[in-house]
């Protein structure tokens, strides 16, 4: 089965990123998400980011063209952009969209609800068996793409830098904050 037939069937994947593993499913399919959750153990009512493998589906035609600009500076790597989107509601971000494009070659063509592949809390896993052995025999499929860096994304709020205001980094992580702020 390839990435993109267990994203279409309902399926939810472990993956390698370009910072740690993650879990993937369809953005837009309940039971999917359900699924991630539960795997995670992880709250419901907390958001997760959508995972883009093409920098131009990651510009959505709904920010500004400010945000687009800088968002195509950063974007691939390691960063999740929150962005003011409703267009995957079941994200579960009421309004912001957490937005990620890794810097690897593209898994599947459409987007896909991410998180990483850890117990909520829990460590990040740098190598797949690093990945709780519930959560690989949870998945349908489970990809193995050896070592990674083991920093998670930077996380930056965009959504006043869309309206003009400045932008926000709310964890620091795999990309520092002074790239974040030169490319701004």
């Amino acid at each position: 089965m390839t990435f993109d037939e267990c994203i279409a069937g309902g399926g939810v994947a472990v993956f390698p990123a370009d910072t740690v593993y993650g879990l993937a499913c369809d953005p837009e399919n309940h039971a999917a998400v359900r699924r991630l959750y539960e795997l995670k153990g992880r709250p419901p009512d907390k958001p997760a980011a959508v995972m883009f493998f093409d920098v131009e589906q990651a510009l959505l035609p709904e920010l500004s063209p400010r945000t687009r600009g800088l968002m195509s500076r950063l974007l691939p790597g390691g960063v999740t952009l929150l962005v003011p989107s409703d267009r995957f509601p079941l994200a579960g971000g009421a309004g912001t969209l957490g937005v990620r494009v890794p810097d690897v070659p593209p898994l599947g063509s459409a987007p896909v609800l991410q998180s990483s592949a850890n117990l909520a809390g829990g460590p990040d896993a740098r190598r797949l068996e690093d990945v709780p052995e519930a959560v690989r025999r949870g998945a349908d499929l489970v990809l193995d793409g050896g070592e990674l860096p083991g920093t998670p994304s930077t996380v930056v709020d965009l959504r006043m830098y869309d309206r003009g205001g400045p932008l926000r980094i709310v964890r620091t992580g795999a990309v520092p904050a002074a790239v974040i702020e030169a490319a701004a």
